[in-house]
């Protein structure tokens, strides 16, 4: 009898004891194995519909009445490969508006007599003031080039309503911008070919906008807007545009009202939008033409739809062909076929003095409705009104949960103690959530004091992966706190609690994400009805109650994955271009967020399983193999290098030439980069370009090499991104084999009256011929001048010095500017002029081929003076 004793006495020991935890842990291994694998295939399933592999894209000898990507790659490679390149102040902007221009006007020569095409090319100029960066700007520009085109019907008017669509053709500094944008306009002359070619007459016109200045700060849309004589019958408008190499087509902002994102839900075939990215969008550095369309100049409804994933090549000389994602610009081209045809027939298609009438008539005023997609499959779309009532389901279901569990035996005791538990299972899920975010955060930071670089996930997004194991981590150290101090029924309704009440939290801060939470919590309902019916016929110990809690979660759990694999990757992205943050802090930020953001959706993602799977993962074995794991994790994830030609860091080279008069007195290398790898890891690891700039000798990054935001005028305000950024000398004399005169400032007359003062200017470009962009930094008693309509805007601070007025000009560059300054005392004024042009000397061109080739080096030479009125 003695040996049998012990025998009977081991299974209860389980929980916790060495003799029986053998069988526990078995029985875990297998539960967390099978999660695991469930994980992995719909982890799988959502990067294909993410990266677009469900697409197949038609070839260019596809039939004529369908969209063809294959159509569009041949005119993309006419327009980044044939053409050199599509800069501002190149030949290549002037070439691609001329190809656009003559596939247009092939198109309307061969169109049938139901239609009427008209083709323009125009030039805009103007002046205005507007925010970019947080940053007020004063923009001047002249003969910007349009390539316009209206299709419509023969029987159309002028006057008719129309929908513009909207994409730009020029290209950033560096890059060839097959992504942004060459193919948002292949896409367009793509999109107006199958319009004619299908033999789809549109019931009312449709306007191409192929703008030429969008680089420059929206100046193409803008002159558009301001001086066309189409512009008073646009009454809806689509805006293309790419901020990566393809992925799904992301409508980032919607509005005015919300009707235009009603017709996207119904009709894009691959929808991809979710009423987030609107309240995210000011976020993330930058902007589109969407807002000289729909806020600042006018309030027309419309899209913003972006190519947003594969922004490692983001205005990088990686933005090639090569590097468009397979699928995208199908999956693009045959939604916005759909939404031309959707926008020309809809009744909401109205002039400028009945918009905000029938707005009112029809409740469509200015209130964001909650929509998503569904791994792109179908989208979800409610108005404002009813996300109200919905998004309060969830707190006024757990609101009476208390009630219900003690029913019919209730009492104010019974009552007030269930009412206790719920509230610590809310506290103890959220502790589960903030540890999901807090461990891996955490153990970023920790990383980086035991490696030489930070960043280490930017090569490849799948080290991001790598986070979830310190995630699972802290559920296994809540899951024991659950098991230890709350009953599995408490466990469950807590959660459910905690998911209803950031419901309501987003219901009443006006945003629309609560759609997410809402639906976690209302799954985990179905979740927990389906497995209440078997536990009737198992054992509530019993594996097989997960899998009937599990099997009605699985598309929550689906889209969760689909919708933090997403914002995964597009962090990890944006994380290479969102500006670098002063040391020693700045160092841990992008790893702390990228950390963050992977818990986040771990505990999204699983979260809604703590409940049910908490019984598995409180053993103490899972615990401490979760704990092994990480070690690993963390260690393998040390020795990888962040950056790879398929995920390049951007390095900023300035060649500045500082001039007096046409004299150069001084000449020097700028460097700058955007992340949080600074520049000692850059030379660090380009040997043979630090050797260069220091003639063979070791580079030192003493003080005297460093450099502030002012000697970056010329980029104005891209260089409040920057920080540590250096300055090395370099030759003077190479450029004058090149330029002969250089630009200046040249007094015409002044005019003063009492202490009052106007004084005429002209800004002569000198001999420059590849010009990107003007910049003028005027300080002093300044009370006006003759840009955006003589109107001085907010002063701006460039780095801590004097409030400085900052105008851009851009344009044609074989004529002088002229401008007037106006001062309101004697006191002197000052006028920094810093001339961006593209063309660099040979010294220049070999020290950027030194660098290896993960860094991407966006360089141009700068002429810089200054002068005292």
């Amino acid at each position: 009898m003695a040996p049998r004793s012990p025998a009977r006495r081991r299974p209860a020991a389980a929980g916790g004891g060495v003799a029986g935890g053998g069988a526990g842990a078995a029985e875990s291994a297998l539960v967390l194995l099978a999660l695991a694998a469930l994980y992995a295939a719909l982890s799988l399933l959502a990067y294909r519909v993410i990266h677009m592999r469900h697409v197949a894209p038609l070839g260019p000898d596809a039939p004529p009445g369908a969209f063809s990507e294959g159509r569009v790659l041949q005119h993309l490679r006419r327009l980044t490969v044939d053409i050199p390149g599509r800069q501002e102040g190149t030949p290549g902007l002037e070439a691609a508006a001329q190809y656009i221009k003559g596939e247009l006007q092939g198109l309307a020569a061969r169109a049938g007599p139901e239609y009427r095409i008209e083709v323009e090319e125009t030039l805009v100029s103007g002046s205005f003031s507007m925010m970019f960066l947080r940053h007020r700007v004063t923009l001047g520009s002249r003969n910007h080039k349009n390539i316009v085109m209206r299709i419509s019907s023969n029987v159309s008017e002028d006057d008719d309503l129309s929908l513009l669509v909207n994409g730009h053709f020029d290209s950033p500094l560096g890059s060839p911008g097959a992504a942004d944008c060459g193919s948002c306009v292949a896409s367009m002359l793509e999109l107006s070919r199958l319009i004619v070619d299908s033999g789809w007459v549109p019931p009312q016109p449709v306007i191409f906008l192929f703008n030429g200045a969008e680089e420059l700060f929206l100046l193409g849309s803008h002159g558009f807007i301001k001086t066309h004589k189409w512009n008073s019958t646009i009454s809806a408008f689509i805006n293309i545009e790419a901020s990566g190499s393809g992925g799904a087509d992301l409508v980032c902002q919607s509005g005015p009202g919300s009707w235009p994102s009603r017709i996207y839900a119904q009709t894009a075939k691959y929808p991809m939008a979710n009423s987030v990215a609107q309240d995210m969008f000011g976020i993330i550095p930058g902007d589109t033409d969407y807002r000289i369309f729909a806020e600042d100049i006018t309030n027309i409804p419309g899209l913003d739809i972006i190519f947003v994933l594969g922004g490692y090549f983001y205005h990088t000389s990686y933005d090639t062909l090569e590097n468009l994602l397979p699928g995208s610009i199908q999956a693009r081209g045959e939604n916005l076929f759909n939404l031309v045809k959707a926008f020309t027939n809809s009744s909401m298609l109205l002039k400028d003095n009945e918009i905000s009438n029938k707005a009112v008539k029809d409740g469509m005023e200015d209130v964001r409705a909650v929509f998503f997609d569904y791994l792109t499959w179908f989208m979800v779309f409610y108005s404002r009104d009813v996300s109200l009532i919905l998004h309060s389901l969830p707190i006024a279901i757990f609101l009476v949960v208390p009630m219900f569990l003690k029913f019919p035996n209730i009492t104010l005791m019974s009552w007030f103690v269930t009412v206790l538990d719920l509230m610590k299972g809310i506290l103890l899920h959220a502790f589960g959530v903030t540890l999901a975010i807090f461990i891996p955060a955490m153990a970023a930071a920790l990383r980086l004091l035991f490696t030489k670089n930070a960043m280490n996930w930017v090569c490849s997004s799948l080290f991001g992966v790598l986070y979830v194991c310190p995630n699972f981590t802290d559920w296994s150290i809540a899951a024991k706190d659950y098991m230890e101090g709350l009953s599995e029924q408490a466990h469950f309704w807590g959660a459910f609690g905690f998911y209803s009440v950031i419901t309501m939290a987003y219901v009443l801060a006006g945003l629309s994400g609560g759609f997410l939470t809402f639906f976690i919590s209302m799954s985990m309902l179905l979740g927990r009805f389906i497995s209440s019916i078997m536990r009737k016929q198992w054992n509530k110990q019993s594996p097989k109650l997960l899998v009937s809690y599990v099997i009605p979660m699985t598309p929550c759990i689906l889209y969760c994955l689909y919708y933090g694999g997403f914002l995964i990757q597009f962090v990890i992205e944006k994380m290479g271009m969102m500006g670098s943050l002063p040391k020693p802090y700045g160092y841990f930020v992008p790893d702390i967020i990228v950390g963050a953001v992977v818990g986040l959706v771990a505990g999204w993602g699983f979260g809604p399983l703590a409940p049910v799977a908490s019984r598995w993962l409180s053993k103490t074995s899972v615990l401490q193999s979760f704990l092994q794991i990480t070690v690993v994790a963390l260690a393998i994830s040390s020795q990888l290098f962040p950056y790879s030609t398929g995920a390049p860091k951007r390095v900023v080279l300035q060649h500045t030439y500082v001039t007096d008069a046409n004299d150069i007195v001084e000449s020097n290398y700028g460097f700058s980069v955007v992340d949080a790898n600074s520049l000692e890891f850059l030379f660090n690891n380009a040997p043979e370009a630090a050797k260069w700039l220091k003639d063979n000798s070791e580079l030192s990054f003493e003080e005297k090499y460093r450099s502030d935001r002012s000697s970056w005028l010329a980029l104005y305000p891209v260089p409040f991104l920057f920080s540590g950024s250096l300055k090395f000398p370099a030759q003077t004399d190479e450029i004058r084999k090149h330029y002969q005169h250089l630009p200046q400032i040249i007094v015409q007359k002044t005019w003063s009256k009492n202490e009052r003062r106007r004084v005429h200017l002209k800004l002569s470009l000198g001999s420059l011929s590849e010009i990107w962009t003007t910049v003028l930094n005027i300080t002093g008693p300044l009370s006006n001048w003759s840009f955006a309509e003589n109107m001085l805007p907010a002063p701006q601070t460039v780095t801590g010095g004097p409030p400085s007025y900052i105008c851009r000009l851009s344009g044609e560059s074989d004529a002088d500017w002229s401008f007037w300054l106006e001062a309101n005392s004697s006191e002197t004024l000052t006028i920094d002029v810093a001339v961006l042009d593209q063309y660099l000397v040979d010294n220049t061109k070999k020290l950027k081929s030194l660098f290896p080739s993960w860094a991407d080096l966006t360089a141009f030479t700068t002429f810089f003076s200054t002068y005292h009125l």
